[in-house]
């Protein structure tokens, strides 16, 4: 039996479920996922065009859209950076693509990391929004692990419209991130 896509939990369970648990009344009121940022920093191999290239199809293959390359805004010598140097790699989703890169990523890619238990809550910040940190992209169905030449690591922001993080954790356990601790939900 296939699972339902996150955006039928969010609309079916999530809504009503957060109504229930917050006490908010208006469906527009509940927080919601505005939309998520899958970022990649590529400081340490500005030099090696061909790791870059690699990097940036891959997560054009992942998230299914452009990449946009983000510049330095100020110099660090330290780290040999100049103003306006790319240094990362950015994939800004909203619409139909979030909600499918959501599901792909909740339901296949997690639970396809090496030990996975869950996330732990402090994912959540203050502002009700997820923040997590991947360790291997080659995690994702559409990468094919033996045309990989190198692993990256890349972080995926969830942008919602929760006011704190009891809103922000209601929704994200409604709408199915495993977090430890938490059952899935069925």
């Amino acid at each position: 039996m296939k699972t339902p896509g996150i955006k039928t939990v969010y609309k079916e369970r999530a809504i009503p479920g957060m109504k229930k648990e917050l006490g908010i009344k208006s469906p527009m009121a509940l927080p919601r996922v505005s939309k998520v940022v899958v970022n990649v920093g590529i400081g340490k191999i500005l030099k090696d065009t061909k790791k870059v290239e690699e990097i940036v199809e891959a997560l054009e293959t992942i998230t299914g859209q452009k990449v946009v390359m983000t510049k330095a805004k100020k110099a660090i010598a330290g780290f040999k950076i100049r103003e306006g140097l790319e240094v990362g790699a950015r994939v800004t989703l909203h619409g139909e693509r979030m909600w499918d890169f959501l599901d792909r990523f909740f339901n296949v890619a997690l639970p396809r990391v090496r030990d996975f238990q869950g996330l732990s809550k402090n994912v959540i910040d203050q502002g009700g929004n997820a923040n997590i940190g991947i360790k291997e992209h080659a995690v994702f169905p559409e990468i094919v692990p033996e045309k990989v030449q190198h692993l990256f690591s890349f972080q995926v922001n969830i942008v919602t419209t929760a006011k704190n993080k009891q809103e922000g954790e209601a929704l994200f356990r409604l709408i199915g991130l495993p977090l430890q601790g938490e059952e899935p939900k069925q």
